[in-house]
């Protein structure tokens, strides 16, 4: 959630931000208005307190008829503080649920628009000619199929749409990708963690994944547990109501879980393959800061990023997310989208978001520096989502036979193969 007293000095600012992400501006009226009664009330409350003391103290010293008159007066007085009491918890509830519906604040710098008004930033690699060398890439569905690699007819039989097996070569594929990314991460200094895959609701909600993406949460309804869709929220809430150390920091985490995703806003989309799916793996890098050096660890996260898709020897580009499409917590948000060839188009594959002070005042996450404690900065970012990571590399380094040439990187992982082989039927 954002700074009230930033709402309260430049709501001007707070509006620009609801209305470049086509969210709804009259939130910030609502908030305001429900504020300005959570602070008069208080300031009733504490005035109808004090005279209630005051009062207290000089019942027993009265006698006859001032006795009964200042009785008189505590009984109407007790009326009013039990009454002042209930209207100031009505309207801080009323403000912190409003200010939870809030969306933070977008950085100035974020391009204004909807899904397709991104700016692109930065170009790596380039794409095969698969023309000039004389064969028609084949998509990765039928690559996985050749390779003995994919499955996604017993996943369909076996748990539904959007559900598949990695078999084989795919399954030790998936592995050298999580360990190699893992490496790289903890080479870069993030402590490695694996997380849980179910959180409690304050949890999910701290992290800003039970507003506008509550549609696509699991919910366990009889033990009031969510799947994560990510291990940012483990991660966010590993910290939660505590008080960090500023020479902690930067305190990084590297994250792999499994996700889930209801992907209920995607009927139709992409319903082949294994490139948008219920479930799937990943390693997430999460990162705690300053509030003053959230930009620079923004950067270093994208350069992260950037060398993890180098390495895999894909070709991507960077886009600046525009504020329609951020996501409720993201101040700003950088995606690494990947060639793919048969799609003729380039696909995300790594995110990273800043989320400045939002989550960590959701979670009651502060720093101590020196004699202050406030809020701290919350930063995150995908490293590898393991089936689109897989969907890039099948595409992209395919060869004529539907045999595909490994990364470097991964060779040893996989043993020291350089090439996945299409297996015998």
């Amino acid at each position: 959630m954002i700074d009230l007293r930033l709402l309260r000095e430049d709501p001007d600012r707070v509006r620009a931000s609801q209305r470049a992400r086509g969210e709804d501006v009259a939130l910030v009226d609502s908030l305001l208005s429900a504020d300005e009664r959570r602070r008069s009330s208080g300031v009733r409350f504490d005035e109808l307190r004090a005279e209630q003391k005051a009062l207290g103290k000089l019942i027993p010293k009265a006698t006859g008829d001032e006795k009964a008159e200042l009785l008189k007066r505590a009984g109407t007085l007790a009326a009013d503080v039990k009454a002042a009491d209930a209207e100031r918890d009505a309207a801080a509830a009323e403000t912190q649920e409003l200010l939870g519906r809030l969306s933070n604040l977008v950085h100035p710098d974020v391009p204004v628009g909807g899904e397709e008004d991104f700016v692109t930033l930065e170009t790596h690699g380039t794409a095969r000619d698969f023309d000039a060398e004389g064969f028609e890439p084949k998509d990765h569905l039928e690559l996985g199929q050749i390779l003995g690699a994919i499955d996604v007819e017993r996943g369909a039989k076996v748990s539904g749409s959007r559900f598949y097996f990695l078999t084989g070569v795919g399954a030790l594929l998936e592995l050298a990708l999580v360990n190699a990314a893992i490496a790289q991460a903890t080479e870069a200094g993030f402590t490695p963690m694996l997380t849980p895959a179910l959180v409690r609701p304050q949890s999910m909600a701290g992290t800003g994944f039970l507003g506008q993406a509550a549609q696509d949460v699991y919910h366990l309804e009889k033990d009031d547990l969510y799947l994560v869709g990510t291990s940012e929220v483990p991660l966010a809430a590993y910290h939660m109501d505590e008080i960090i150390d500023a020479d902690r920091l930067p305190l990084r985490y590297a994250g792999f879980s499994p996700c889930f995703r209801r992907e209920a806003g995607s009927h139709g989309k992409d319903t082949r393959g294994i490139f948008r799916v219920h479930q799937f793996d990943k390693v997430e890098m999460f990162s705690y800061v300053t509030p003053e050096e959230s930009q620079e660890e923004h950067q270093r996260l994208l350069e992260w990023e950037k060398q993890w898709l180098t390495s895999l020897e894909l070709p991507f580009r960077v886009i600046d997310v525009a504020s329609g499409d951020l996501g409720s917590s993201a101040a700003r948000k950088y995606d690494c989208e990947a060639w793919i060839p048969t799609q003729g188009k380039y696909r995300e594959l790594t995110s990273t978001s800043d989320c400045t002070e939002y989550q960590s005042r959701r979670l009651q996450i502060r720093v101590r520096d020196g004699k202050q404690v406030r809020p701290l900065a919350t930063l995150n970012g995908t490293l590898c989502a393991v089936p689109r990571t897989i969907v890039a590399i099948l595409e992209n380094h395919q060869q004529a036979d539907g045999s595909v040439r490994v990364p470097e990187v991964l060779r040893p992982y996989l043993g020291g193969r350089e090439l996945l082989e299409p297996v015998a039927r």
